[in-house]
């Protein structure tokens, strides 16, 4: 999710915090979005993610109420046939179900606290991007009003809402989600991932990890290649297809993960240790900062240090597990 808040940018990356997250191309499985319902729905939070989630609701003949601290945010969904809320109790009172979707868990907080008393019976989904701790520590707040608590993680940008590549990731009580899940289905697919409160917030910061340890590749890729002037749009040609054909090993490294077997025909640690170097050298000379970097090869000297030499990179997952 950030609601999602991750930097948008041009391809191949694209999420933004509080508002945009991109998603695999690859299939998910998800509840299908094919379904109609009249249930009333609420929306808290007009930025760019919540107006797509508040026109998806709008577009698939729910009664939508929506509220945002600038009201004149309003305007173009009441165009739509939204029902505009004057203050935050009015758009709480209008719904069984609301859905947020703020900037952090610190506005949710300060917009809902002064309704606290009208939550009672209603099913708070909040879509804001936060930690699987914040989550938790909500989830408890909203059950103390007599509210269920469904948080959710948005694996899409706004332009996606309610397309087949949408997908939002669900925790909280099964029954809350079971009850509602047609409806939240219109926004895309639903992936429920638990009772647990805080694991949609986990799926989804594991979700932009990768996101953006493939910006930062992306980014360092681009700026050394265009100190020969070569430019980014040709060389974007070699980049997509190359970086998801090592996307393609994932599988294998989450076998091996599991497995806890990494051993390796195809590149070793100590060969990749040996390799980058290179990239380190070529940044210098090229005159393209190091600091994505540099982690990197720290964390490659400690896994040959470690005896793990002969191990794939798939080693380097255990060794960032400061629980071990």
């Amino acid at each position: 999710m950030p609601t999602h808040s991750v930097p948008a940018s041009s391809p191949p990356a694209a999420p933004v915090p509080a508002s945009s997250v991109p998603v695999p191309t690859t299939s998910v499985p998800t509840t299908p979005v094919s379904v109609v319902s009249t249930t009333s729905v609420s929306v808290l939070g007009l930025g760019m993610m919540g107006s797509a989630l508040a026109a998806a609701f709008v577009q698939n003949g729910h009664s939508t109420t929506v509220w945002n601290r600038s009201a004149a945010k309003t305007g173009p969904l009441v165009a739509q046939g939204a029902l505009p809320a004057e203050t935050v109790a009015a758009a709480v009172e209008a719904s069984p179900l609301i859905v947020v979707c703020l900037t952090t868990y610190d506005t949710v907080s300060k917009v809902l606290e002064p309704v606290a008393d009208r939550l009672a019976g209603r099913t708070v989904v909040n879509l804001t991007n936060g930690t699987p701790a914040q989550a938790r520590e909500f989830a408890d707040w909203t059950a103390a009003r007599g509210a269920e608590y469904l948080d959710g993680g948005i694996m899409a940008v706004p332009q996606m809402i309610a397309g087949p590549r949408a997908y939002i990731l669900y925790s909280g009580p099964r029954p809350a989600f079971d009850a509602h899940r047609e409806t939240l289905a219109v926004l895309g697919g639903t992936r429920y991932v638990g009772a647990d409160p805080g694991l949609a917030a986990l799926y989804d910061l594991s979700l932009l990890a990768g996101m953006y340890g493939m910006v930062a590749g992306v980014v360092q890729a681009f700026a050394l290649i265009r100190t020969e002037s070569i430019p980014a749009g040709e060389f974007a040609e070699l980049l997509v297809p190359w970086v998801g054909a090592m996307l393609d090993g994932a599988p294998h490294w989450a076998e091996a993960i599991d497995s806890g077997l990494h051993l390796t025909n195809v590149s070793s640690l100590a060969v990749n240790q040996e390799a980058f170097p290179n990239l380190l050298a070529a940044f210098a000379a090229q005159g393209v900062s190091d600091e994505l970097f540099t982690p990197f090869q720290a964390l490659l000297d400690r896994a040959i240090a470690e005896g793990y030499a002969d191990d794939g990179l798939s080693r380097l997952t255990g060794l960032l597990d400061r629980r071990r």
